[in-house]
């Protein structure tokens, strides 16, 4: 049991650090939030990978419009997390609380607590491509 927990503690340090080099997440990192990839696999879809990050929102702080190349399915984690979708009323999320985004819709994340969120966000997108592409 203890060699099980050494690897996947490994496993999770390399995919933190591996974070850093790819694609897309240096630029999504934000004041008032921490993106952490879990895995990165290709999918058997050419050109299609699924990203899995844990992504931690600091009370107060909105992530800004931004859009990205394929789905995103989010399951909270921790907090209230607001989400702001197109032109749709903004919703929110508590610990538990599942949405679905569709490839290229521009939305919006923001802290609606007063103690840090964190959501689990799965992404199906196109591989070699910006995961996130913030609107200015």
């Amino acid at each position: 049991m203890k060699r099980k927990k050494n690897f996947l503690a490994i496993t999770i340090t390399i995919a933190g650090l591996a974070t850093f080099a790819r694609p897309g997440f240096v630029e999504a990192q934000q004041a008032g939030t921490k993106r952490t990839e879990l895995q990165r696999h290709d999918l058997s879809v050419p050109g299609r990978e699924v990203i899995q990050a844990r992504v931690e929102i600091e009370p107060g702080f909105s992530f800004p419009g931004h859009w990205h190349p394929g789905e995103e399915i989010i399951y909270v984690l921790e907090g209230h997390l607001e989400y702001k979708i197109g032109n749709r009323p903004p919703v929110t999320l508590k610990a538990g609380d599942v949405l679905y985004i569709a490839s290229g819709a521009i939305h919006s994340a923001k802290n609606a607590g007063a103690v840090k969120a964190a959501e689990l966000a799965t992404y199906i997108v196109e591989k070699g491509k910006p995961l996130i592409t913030i609107i200015k």
